[in-house]
């Protein structure tokens, strides 16, 4: 079974977050997990769901300050092994181009 999730944690404050936000993604490499980082969140991989939970256990507690915000979104589609590159790829078929695009060109 593969699990996808897309991770989001970040404490609430004012000005950068990045060097917290570093510290949850640095987290994920503790655990049998891949992960990509992108402008909203990380999705994050995982064979078992509860390495995945705590994965993102993990991330939220490598966050410091007094209030941490995080949201966790989970695909468990049991009944496949489809991977979440495998789902970009069914997306891309479809729309016979890759899925992604630069607005300011």
């Amino acid at each position: 079974m593969t699990v996808v999730a897309l991770l989001s944690v970040a404490p609430v404050r004012e000005g950068s977050m990045a060097g917290e936000v570093a510290k949850a993604v640095d987290a994920l490499d503790e655990f049998d997990v891949s992960y990509e980082t992108n402008p909203m969140g990380t999705v994050i991989e995982a064979e078992e769901v509860g390495e995945l939970f705590a994965a993102a256990q993990a991330a939220h507690e490598a966050v410091d300050g007094d209030r941490v915000s995080t949201v966790l979104k989970i695909d468990d589609k049991r009944a496949s092994e489809d991977s979440a590159s495998e789902k970009v790829d069914a997306v891309e078929r479809e729309l016979g181009r890759a899925a992604s695009g630069n607005p300011d060109e």
